[in-house]
């Protein structure tokens, strides 16, 4: 015996099994269509849509001010760290041609040529 007519069988026993009046079918009938109908409206949305539904709950204006006011702080605040980085490797920076300056050998009568004076100027960032 296939899988069909196993199938069928099964479905003729259960058919036979099922002597319900017609009220009880109608509202059976009527719960099924109430079912598909909210599966119908309430159906899932995607990864991140609730972020959206989330700022509008908040702020001005149907969340004017959060969905606004939210990426430009946070927009403002990456420039300022991105400034602070920069800063701080350019010191970085000077502090190792001072330490390595230090810690060479080198006459005085380097430190008083123009031209290392010129170099320096144009290799420290500051």
């Amino acid at each position: 015996m296939n899988e069909p007519q196993f199938g069928n069988k099964i479905r003729q026993v259960l058919n036979q099994g099922t002597q319900l009046d017609d009220k009880t079918l109608g509202r059976l009938r009527q719960a099924r269509e109430k079912a598909l109908r909210q599966q119908l409206i309430a159906r899932p949305v995607p990864g991140l849509a609730w972020a959206d539904g989330l700022a509008a709950n908040f702020g001005g204006y149907t969340g004017f001010s959060l969905r606004v006011v939210l990426p430009m702080v946070v927009l403002v605040g990456g420039l300022l760290a991105i400034n602070t980085w920069q800063q701080n490797m350019r010191v970085a920076e000077a502090v190792e041609i001072d330490a390595l300056l230090l810690s060479d050998d080198l006459p005085l009568d380097a430190y008083l040529d123009k031209g290392f004076e010129a170099w320096l100027k144009k290799r420290s960032p500051l």
